[in-house]
């Protein structure tokens, strides 16, 4: 009996993982991967971090070299190889050596396309300035530390505010760099939500990165060994290095042009089983359309972990084990200098612009018990379904913890559970780590009461919009001392444990408007307002949020806020 051949292109996340399954599997098939860079099975996601010196050792970027994967899973590996094109029809493929030029055809019993993303990069006056650089592999990430260790480096401009864009800045201010962060749209992370993301802009802004929202660049000057970057917002700025991160596109020429069919994004289309069109090509990666959760749309989504999982469960069909992908939230976490910002599924902002009549609630709580030394402050965001219930997404931010509980949010959206069912959670607990009710728990406690009617909300949003004539009750429920620190105009201070013995002072048959430092407080307030005739609301975060936003508007060159997305 002939062995099975397989070729899988590309070796980084997706292709090395569904080589070393397939060949765990299947001990007799041939199995040759083909990866047009130098290295294969490298940690992409390790690249800025090695531009700025926490990695200090190159090799460590490698994860498995063309002779481990050659030892320990008998798996050919050819570097520097290209493949050109695809000859469905004969089962075949034409490879280049990039290092000597030559092409030769080799055939196939299984094809697995791992091809990745490519940068985009606009086509804007002087972006080939030697100055200029992408970081999408290994070797773009060398040509940046040696330019870096090579020339005097003291502005660097960052355009693009997406993962790598922010990491890149990280790592570039930790270098002594001045550092400017260019982003086209109004804010960073784009899978964050605005009220979210003001808190990675204090983050950046408080460690000296300059940052220019709404701006795209448009024209890279030469300056001799500067770039000058003319910026659409007409910023104009000198850099002694320019990075381009403005997002990557799905590698697709392979299959386009041997007649794969691709999806709306200009991704390879990709059933469950990871197959293609062609019933002898699987495609995995950044390169192909996946079931995006919750809903799933299909999506691109350029994530390793995706990716890695995509690999094996090529993998295992190719080897004859039915196996199928859910499809991905597209669950996310990165370092921005202090603090951990982890996200996953929708944002609010994104659920309600694909028609959901979303809600949310946002709590600020501490990571572990307030009493416990150490305890710094989590931000946690929490997106649900108004008419059916069900958790849409979350994103999480704070010193420590935050990755945590976006896995857990991350597992009940995969399983479908509704916002209230996060109070059931079974969730371990000791003063170092939690609190005895975990901030998952304490935001499906917010949802059921939002769906019972216990708790009305307003946001940050709505506050230009509200009445300063007295025909509502503004009311702060913090103690004297916050108040004096900070408040919203208009509002008036009675603390939340002296309302009942001033609740004479209000006037019946008025709305009011509560605010407190977190959003606890005055939720306790609008419930003794309810139990005494009036209808209350509780603003969304408390003070904290307002403050963390307010800023950040006024930082952006905002006046005053931006309205909210229509609901359907």
């Amino acid at each position: 009996m002939e062995k099975l051949k397989v070729i899988i292109v590309g070796g980084v996340a997706g292709g090395a993982s569904a080589a070393a399954r397939l060949r765990r599997l299947n001990e007799d098939a041939e199995i040759t991967i083909y990866e047009k860079s130098g290295y294969v099975s490298y940690a992409n996601c390790g690249l800025p971090y090695f531009v700025g010196g926490v990695i200090k050792d190159k090799r460590e970027l490698t994860l498995q070299t063309p002779l481990s994967f050659q030892r320990r899973f008998n798996i050919k590996v050819e570097v520097n190889h290209e493949v050109v094109s695809i000859d469905r029809k004969s089962k075949t493929v034409a490879v280049k050596d990039l290092e000597t030029g030559k092409t030769f055809i080799d055939s196939y019993d299984k094809l697995v396309l791992s091809p990745g993303a490519k940068p985009i990069v606009p086509n804007i006056i002087g972006k080939d300035h030697r100055a200029v650089f992408t970081l999408r592999n290994v070797e773009d990430t060398y040509r940046i530390k040696e330019y870096i260790d090579t020339h005097d480096i003291g502005r660097a401009l960052v355009a693009g505010g997406g993962y790598i864009g922010v990491e890149m800045a990280e790592n570039l201010a930790r270098l002594g760099i001045k550092v400017t962060l260019v982003q086209k749209d109004p804010h960073l992370i784009n899978p964050l939500d605005a009220d979210m993301a003001a808190l990675v802009h204090r983050e950046m802004r408080g460690n000296g990165v300059e940052l220019l929202l709404g701006e795209g660049v448009e024209q890279i000057l030469d300056r001799g060994s500067k770039a000058g970057v003319v910026t659409s917002g007409g910023h104009r700025a000198e850099a002694d290095i320019v990075i381009l991160s403005l997002g990557v596109r799905p590698e697709n020429k392979l299959a386009l042009e041997s007649g794969l069919a691709l999806g709306p994004r200009g991704g390879i289309s990709v059933d469950e089983h990871m197959l293609t069109s062609d019933p002898d090509i699987y495609a995995v990666g950044d390169a192909v359309e996946i079931k995006r959760l919750p809903g799933g749309v299909k999506a691109l989504v350029s994530l390793a972990g995706p990716a890695n999982k995509e690999g094996r469960i090529a993998a295992d069909n190719i080897a004859g084990i039915p196996s199928a992908y859910r499809g991905s939230a597209a669950s996310s976490v990165l370092k921005v200098f202090s603090l951990t910002v982890a996200m996953t599924g929708l944002s609010e902002d994104a659920a309600l612009k694909s028609g959901i009549r979303a809600s949310s609630v946002i709590l600020f709580s501490n990571d572990h018990a307030s009493y416990y030394p150490g305890a710094r402050g989590l931000a946690l965001k929490v997106v649900f379904d108004e008419d059916s219930g069900k958790l849409l997404g979350a994103s999480c931010i704070g010193g420590s913890g935050a990755d945590k509980r976006i896995d857990v949010l991350a597992t009940a959206l995969l399983n479908g559970m509704k916002a209230r069912d996060l109070k059931d959670l079974d969730l371990a607990y000791a003063p170092p780590y939690s609190s005895a009710k975990d901030p998952v728990n304490m935001a499906g406690f917010m949802v059921e009461n939002v769906e019972n009617g216990l708790l009305r909300q307003f946001g940050y949003d709505e506050l230009a919009n509200l009445p300063k004539d007295g025909s509502v009750i503004l009311l702060d429920a913090r103690t004297p001392r916050e108040y004096s620190y900070g408040h919203v105009e208009g509002f008036v201070n009675i603390p939340v444990d002296e309302l009942r013995e001033n609740i004479d002072r209000l006037p019946q048959g008025k709305d009011v408007y509560v605010m407190c430092q977190s959003g606890l407080r005055s939720y306790i307030a609008c419930r003794i307002l309810e139990g005494h005739g009036f209808k209350a609301f509780n603003f969304k975060g408390g003070y904290m949020h307002y403050a963390y936003l307010h800023e950040d508007r006024l930082l952006s060159g905002e006046t005053y806020p931006c309205g909210e997305p229509k609901r359907p």
